[in-house]
C-alpha cells in the first residue's frame, strides 16, 4: 500500500534526525531481505500458501538503536518511530514489531532533503565547510560522554543532584583557590549550564528570556583569566586540571583571527556552542569587525564583505567567554582596545574584572604553588561534570534523554526586583553619580536563573525557581561590578550589611 503526501522534513531536521531515518530504512531493508529468505524456506516445505504470501517480517527499536550505536550514533531513536507511527509511515506487527509501509515513499523523501542540504552547503564559504569536520568531532564527543552517562551512571547522578547547588560548587572552589578568587571560576561553570539557553518565565508564565549568555573576564596580564575559562572548563592535562566543563561544546579560537572566525561561524547556525576566545585584544586590532562581532552577540543575522566574498547571511546562535586585557591601578582601570566601538560589544556581555590587588596577588601565588605540588583535591570535577552533561541534555530536550527526564524552564517572582530594588537604593546612599548600566542589573538576574539550574534535581517541580542561595550569589556579582564600574572606593561589603540589617536578605 502506498502512502498518501507526508511531510518528513521536520524529522530530518532534528538532532540526528537524518541519521535516525537512514539507521530505520536500513533496519526496514534488511528485515524485507529477511522475510523473502524465510518465504523461501516456508514455500520449500509447505509449498504456495495464501497465508505464506502475505506474511512479513519487521524490526523493533532495539535493533535501531544498535544500528545507531555501531555507528558512533547514541541517540534514542523511539520519539522518532513514534511520530512515524502517528503519521501512518511505519506500522506496528504485534506489540514491539515494527515495518516501514512503503520504503520507496520515504526514501524519496529522504532524496529531496539531502538535496536541499547539499544545495544549501554549496552557499557556505569554504572555512565553513573545513569547520564541519571539527563539529562532528566534538559533537561525537558529547554524544559518546552522554551515552556512557545513561548506561553506566545516571541514577548516581541523580541522587547527587538532589543535594547540588552553587554553594557546594563555590565551596569546592573556595578550598582550591581561596576566598578572593574562586567566585571567577564559579561564574565559569555556571556559564556552561547556561549555554542550554533555558526559557526564562515571567510569573505569569510568559517567556521573557533565556539563560544563555556571553561572558568576559578582563584585567592585567597573569591574574588567572585563561585559567578560569580554559583550563577549569576543558581541562589541562599537562598540569593536572581534571575538565569541568560541557564535553564537545566549546571551541578554543586561540590562533584565531576575528575574520576566520566570521567565516567558521557560518557553520555554527543554529547550534549551541562556547567560544573560548583567550586573547579579545587581538581580535579588535583588526578594521571593521566591531559591528559583524555586534550582530553575533546579538544573535542576530551577520553578513560580512570582504575583498574575498560575501559571508552569509547567517544567524548566529552560540555564545563566547573572552579574555581581554586592561591596565589597572587601585580602584581604576583602563581598557587597552582601542576601538572607540568597544563598549557596544563590552555591554552584551557578563563582564568580571580581575584587579592584581596584593591579596590576589597573594592567593594566586598559593593556588599556582599547591597546583605545582600535586596538593589539589579536584574530586567534584568528573561529578560536576557528569551533572552538567546530563542537565544540559534534559534541558536541550536531548532525544536520548527526553523520554526519561522533563523539560523545566526557569521561573522569575516578584521577591528578586524587590531585593534588587533594596540593593539599588542602598547603593545610591554611597556614590555621588551613576556610572553603570541598568543593563547589569537584568545580566545579574539572567545569572541567577542559570545558577538555578544546577538545582535540577532538588525536587520534582515542572518549573525550576530561583532561590535565595542563588539570588545571593546574584547579588555579590552585582555589586562587585557596580564597584568597578564605579572605579571609585565602594565597598560592596557596606550594602551587604545594609541589606542584612535592614531587610534580612
Amino acid at each position: 500500500m502506498a502512502l498518501g503526501v507526508i511531510m518528513l522534513e521536520d524529522l530530518f531536521e532534528r538532532e540526528y534526525g537524518k541519521e535516525v531515518m537512514l539507521a530505520l530504512l536500513e533496519c526496514n531493508a534488511q528485515a524485507l531481505k529477511k522475510t523473502e529468505e524465510w518465504k523461501k524456506r516456508m514455500g520449500a516445505s509447505y509449498g504456495k500458501n495464501r497465508a505464506i504470501a502475505s506474511a512479513r517480517l519487521g524490526f523493533n527499536a532495539n535493533e535501531v538503536r544498535e544500528l545507531l550505536s555501531r555507528n558512533g550514533i547514541f541517540v534514542n531513536p523511539e520519539p522518532f518511530i513514534n511520530q512515524l507511527l502517528k503519521r501512518g509511515v511505519l506500522k506496528k506487527l504485534g506489540d514491539s514489531t515494527l515495518y516501514i509501509v512503503d520504503q520507496s515513499v520515504v526514501e524519496t523523501e529522504l532524496q529531496k532533503f539531502q538535496k536541499l542540504e547539499m544545495e544549501k552547503l554549496q552557499n557556505v564559504n569554504p572555512t565553513a565547510k573545513e569547520e564541519l569536520v571539527e563539529i562532528e568531532r566534538m559533537d561525537a564527543e558529547f554524544e559518546a560522554y552522554l551515552h556512557d552517562i545513561v548506561l553506566e551512571r545516571v541514577n548516581e547522578i541523580v541522587e547527587f543532584g538532589r543535594n547540588f547547588n552553587a554553594d557546594v560548587v563555590a565551596e569546592y572552589l573556595r578550598n582550591l583557590f581561596g576566598a578572593l578568587i574562586y567566585f571567577d571560576t564559579l561564574l565559569s561553570i555556571v556559564h556552561q549550564y547556561a549555554l542550554a539557553d533555558v526559557e526564562i518565565l515571567s510569573p505569569n508564565g510568559k517567556v521573557t528570556g533565556h539563560t544563555g549568555f556571553s561572558i568576559s573576564f578582563f584585567g592585567p596580564p597573569g591574574t588567572g583569566k585563561t585559567f578560569t575559562i580554559d583550563d577549569m572548563i576543558r581541562g589541562n592535562q599537562r598540569m593536572g586540571v581534571p575538565p569541568h566543563g560541557l564535553p564537545g561544546k566549546n571551541r578554543y579560537c586561540g590562533g584565531m583571527t576575528p575574520a576566520q572566525f566570521i567565516r567558521i561561524g557560518e557553520a555554527y547556525a543554529g547550534r549551541k556552542f562556547n567560544f573560548i576566545v583567550p586573547e579579545f585584544n587581538d581580535w579588535f586590532k583588526y578594521k571593521g569587525m566591531v559591528e559583524p562581532l555586534k550582530l553575533v552577540m546579538e544573535q542576530r543575522e551577520v553578513k560580512y564583505e570582504s575583498t574575498i566574498g560575501t559571508i552569509g547571511p547567517y544567524r548566529f546562535s552560540s555564545f563566547f567567554a573572552v579574555n581581554y586585557n586592561t591596565r589597572s591601578e587601585g580602584f581604576s582601570y583602563e581598557v587597552t582596545i582601542s576601538d572607540p566601538n568597544f563598549a557596544a560589544i563590552e555591554d552584551r556581555m557578563l563582564c568580571r574584572l580581575h584587579q592584581m590587588t596584593k591579596e590576589r596577588f597573594l592567593e594566586i601565588e598559593n593556588s599556582n604553588a599547591r597546583l605545582e605540588l600535586g596538593e589539589m583535591d579536584f574530586s567534584l570535577a568528573e561529578k560536576i561534570r557528569d551533572h552538567l552533561t546530563l542537565v544540559y541534555a534534559i534541558q536541550t530536550k536531548h532525544p536520548l534523554v527526553a523520554g526519561k527526564f522533563q523539560y523545566k524552564p526557569i521561573k522569575l517572582n516578584r521577591k528578586i526586583y524587590d531585593v534588587f530594588k533594596n540593593v539599588n537604593a542602598a547603593i545610591l546612599e554611597h556614590i555621588e553619580s551613576i556610572n553603570f548600566s541598568p543593563r547589569l542589573q537584568s545580566r545579574a538576574i539572567k545569572l541567577a536563573c542559570a545558577m538555578s539550574m544546577l538545582e535540577y534535581f532538588n525536587n520534582d517541580r515542572p518549573e525550576i525557581e530561583v532561590s535565595e542561595r542563588n539570588l545571593k550569589h546574584a547579588v555579590k556579582f552585582y555589586l562587585e561590578e557596580v564597584s568597578t564600574r564605579q572605579r571609585q572606593r565602594f565597598d560592596p561589603g557596606i550594602v551587604m550589611e545594609t541589606l542584612r540589617t535592614s531587610v534580612g536578605f
